[in-house]
Protein backbone atom coordinates (compact mmCIF):
# COMPACT_ATOMS: atom_id res chain seq x y z
CA UNK A 1 0.00 0.00 0.00
CA UNK A 2 2.85 2.42 -0.21
CA UNK A 3 4.47 4.57 2.13
CA UNK A 4 1.57 3.87 4.50
CA UNK A 5 1.54 0.47 4.52
CA UNK A 6 3.77 -0.26 8.45
CA UNK A 7 0.77 1.95 9.52
CA UNK A 8 -2.04 0.21 8.07
CA UNK A 9 -1.16 -2.97 8.66
CA UNK A 10 -1.01 -2.34 12.58
CA UNK A 11 -4.80 -1.17 11.80
CA UNK A 12 -6.07 -3.94 10.16
CA UNK A 13 -4.23 -7.30 11.62
CA UNK A 14 -7.23 -8.23 13.89
CA UNK A 15 -9.47 -7.98 10.47
CA UNK A 16 -7.33 -11.91 8.92
CA UNK A 17 -10.52 -12.85 6.80
CA UNK A 18 -9.62 -10.38 3.45
CA UNK A 19 -5.98 -11.76 4.17
CA UNK A 20 -6.63 -15.08 4.22
CA UNK A 21 -8.90 -14.55 1.06
CA UNK A 22 -6.12 -13.25 -0.69
CA UNK A 23 -3.78 -16.46 0.41
CA UNK A 24 -6.42 -19.07 -0.28
CA UNK A 25 -7.39 -18.08 -3.78
CA UNK A 26 -4.70 -17.61 -6.79
CA UNK A 27 -5.86 -14.04 -8.12
CA UNK A 28 -3.06 -14.56 -11.30
CA UNK A 29 -5.22 -17.40 -12.89
CA UNK A 30 -8.16 -15.65 -11.76
CA UNK A 31 -7.13 -11.78 -13.55
CA UNK A 32 -6.15 -13.81 -16.75
CA UNK A 33 -9.63 -15.36 -17.09
CA UNK A 34 -11.48 -12.10 -16.78
CA UNK A 35 -9.11 -10.29 -18.88
CA UNK A 36 -10.09 -12.47 -21.83
CA UNK A 37 -13.92 -11.11 -21.25
CA UNK A 38 -13.41 -7.53 -20.10
CA UNK A 39 -11.93 -5.01 -22.58
CA UNK A 40 -10.50 -2.31 -21.07
CA UNK A 41 -10.60 0.56 -22.95
CA UNK A 42 -9.72 4.36 -22.57
CA UNK A 43 -11.55 6.47 -19.69
CA UNK A 44 -13.53 9.63 -21.03
CA UNK A 45 -10.32 12.25 -19.35
CA UNK A 46 -7.64 10.16 -20.64
CA UNK A 47 -6.63 8.29 -17.03
CA UNK A 48 -5.34 4.71 -16.63
CA UNK A 49 -8.91 2.19 -16.59
CA UNK A 50 -9.21 -0.26 -13.62
CA UNK A 51 -8.21 -4.05 -13.64
CA UNK A 52 -10.59 -6.59 -14.23
CA UNK A 53 -9.58 -8.23 -11.09
CA UNK A 54 -10.22 -5.02 -8.89
CA UNK A 55 -13.73 -4.28 -10.22
CA UNK A 56 -14.31 -7.92 -9.41
CA UNK A 57 -13.14 -8.15 -6.12
CA UNK A 58 -15.18 -5.01 -5.41
CA UNK A 59 -18.63 -7.17 -6.98
CA UNK A 60 -17.12 -10.16 -4.24
CA UNK A 61 -16.89 -7.65 -1.54
CA UNK A 62 -20.68 -6.72 -2.22
CA UNK A 63 -22.02 -10.22 -2.73
CA UNK A 64 -20.73 -11.43 0.71
CA UNK A 65 -22.15 -8.55 2.34
CA UNK A 66 -24.90 -7.68 0.96
CA UNK A 67 -24.50 -4.08 -0.60
CA UNK A 68 -25.13 -2.16 -3.47
CA UNK A 69 -23.01 -1.22 -6.15
CA UNK A 70 -23.20 2.66 -4.02
CA UNK A 71 -22.24 1.11 -0.70
CA UNK A 72 -19.22 -0.88 -2.21
CA UNK A 73 -17.72 2.08 -3.76
CA UNK A 74 -18.70 4.09 -0.01
CA UNK A 75 -16.83 1.58 2.24
CA UNK A 76 -13.77 0.78 -0.05
CA UNK A 77 -13.28 4.40 0.17
CA UNK A 78 -13.47 4.52 3.85
CA UNK A 79 -12.26 1.05 5.15
CA UNK A 80 -8.55 0.29 5.23
CA UNK A 81 -9.67 -3.69 4.98
CA UNK A 82 -11.35 -3.15 2.06
CA UNK A 83 -8.98 -1.00 0.46
CA UNK A 84 -6.23 -3.88 0.99
CA UNK A 85 -8.56 -6.45 0.20
CA UNK A 86 -8.51 -4.82 -3.28
CA UNK A 87 -4.72 -4.08 -3.48
CA UNK A 88 -5.48 0.04 -3.79
CA UNK A 89 -3.33 2.83 -1.65
CA UNK A 90 -4.71 5.26 0.67
CA UNK A 91 -4.30 7.93 -2.36
CA UNK A 92 -5.58 5.81 -4.94
CA UNK A 93 -9.00 6.63 -6.84
CA UNK A 94 -11.92 4.26 -6.05
CA UNK A 95 -14.12 3.08 -8.95
CA UNK A 96 -17.32 4.64 -8.92
CA UNK A 97 -20.51 2.46 -8.21
CA UNK A 98 -21.65 3.19 -12.39
CA UNK A 99 -17.64 1.60 -13.17
CA UNK A 100 -19.08 -1.58 -11.37
CA UNK A 101 -22.14 -1.95 -12.97
CA UNK A 102 -20.93 -1.76 -16.15
CA UNK A 103 -18.53 -4.36 -15.22
CA UNK A 104 -20.85 -6.63 -14.41
CA UNK A 105 -23.00 -5.84 -17.30
CA UNK A 106 -19.95 -6.69 -19.70
CA UNK A 107 -19.18 -9.94 -17.58
CA UNK A 108 -22.61 -11.60 -17.71
CA UNK A 109 -23.19 -10.53 -21.19
CA UNK A 110 -23.42 -13.65 -24.09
Amino acid sequence: MGFSDTYVEKRVRKNVFFKHINILIDWSTLEKEIDKIYKRGKSVDGRPTYKGILLFKMLLFGIWYGLSDERVEEIVNDSLSAMRFCNLNVEDDVPDHSVLSRFRTELVAP
